[in-house]
């Protein structure tokens, strides 16, 4: 029989991962911020119940996700009032999809260890859309045991599915992915900008970007949106900048130069001082026509 899994935090990204799951065939316990999420998903998902706090949800659960913004947000579920942390016991897993410091991933392994369960750091990349498709790309960081317990699970929801090492290495990769998908929204929107002020069809950029070694998963799934000026969020900005504040304090902590790093992290301060925070990270395009006196989509 399938586990039970509950799952906490029904977001952007949650929603869907949720009803992966659920088309997996595993039996779920939901529990969210927001009430009328939980609602939203028990009502349409056959046999879900909903759970009025993260206790409830792992004392009914023999698998808990987490997939909630930021490290306050996980050391809350797990450590606040009407926590998980008391409902662990030998034989719980807690799974943290979220992406968040790796000193608070760390406390999150030790509390659970401590009650004799498992648990694994396992970030995501691939967005909304990898959401949706459940094509998301795994970074797993923790026991073999719990990883091969839990790789089934991912199934459901991923495609690349790594296990990156033991507890803290998952979240230390996506860190890595958050310095690359920001370096290249940056260098790309640099382009953009670069080539529109000497009045060039941005749609021709992208061909001959897409067509040579300056390609990438950024240009393909962001491109389009950006030369058209569409920025519906599948990651917002302020949840990106958070990605790379967590990732510059790390590097700092542990002595890693990441320069080129503090310096789009700055672009990304800009846009969320400019009201842009709730943009998709593609956004970051705005800032760059600020300066630059163009708008690339109009020329």
């Amino acid at each position: 029989m399938a586990e039970r899994i509950g799952f906490i935090g029904l977001g952007i990204m949650g929603k869907p991962m949720v009803r992966n799951l659920a088309n997996a065939g595993y039996k779920l316990v939901l529990n969210s911020r927001r009430q009328e999420s939980v609602a939203e998903m028990v009502a349409e998902i056959p046999g879900a119940i909903g759970a009025a706090t993260p206790f409830e949800v792992a004392k009914q659960a023999d698998v808990v996700i987490m997939m909630v913004p930021d490290s306050p947000d996980v050391e809350k579920v797990v450590f606040g009032e009407g926590g998980l942390i008391e409902a662990v016991k030998p034989g719980s897993l807690i799974i943290d999809m979220s992406t968040i410091a790796t000193t608070s991933s760390l406390l999150v392994h030790e509390a659970v260890a401590t009650r004799g369960g498992q648990s694994l750091d396992a970030p995501v990349s691939g967005g909304d859309k990898g959401a949706i498709a459940g094509t998301l790309s795994i970074m797993v960081g923790g026991s073999a045991e719990a990883f091969d317990r839990a790789k089934p699970i991912f199934e459901a929801m991923g495609k690349t599915i790594v296990h990156c090492g033991g507890p803290g290495a998952g979240q230390t990769v996506k860190s890595a992915n958050q310095i690359a998908v920001a370096v290249n929204i940056a260098g790309l929107a640099e382009a953009l900008v670069f080539a529109a002020k000497a009045g060039v069809e941005p749609a021709k950029v992208l061909e001959v970007l897409g067509g040579g070694l300056a390609t990438s998963r950024v240009l393909d799934m962001r491109g389009p949106g950006m030369i058209k000026g569409e920025f519906t969020p599948g990651f917002r900005i302020d949840l990106h900048r958070k990605d790379l504040n967590n990732t510059l304090a790390t590097a700092r902590t542990q002595g890693s130069p990441i320069p080129v790093t503090a310096l789009v992290s700055q672009l990304f301060d800009a846009a969320s001082s400019a009201g842009r925070g709730q943009l998709d990270h593609s956004g970051l395009l705005t800032i760059l026509e600020d300066l630059a006196g163009v708008q690339v989509k109009d020329v």
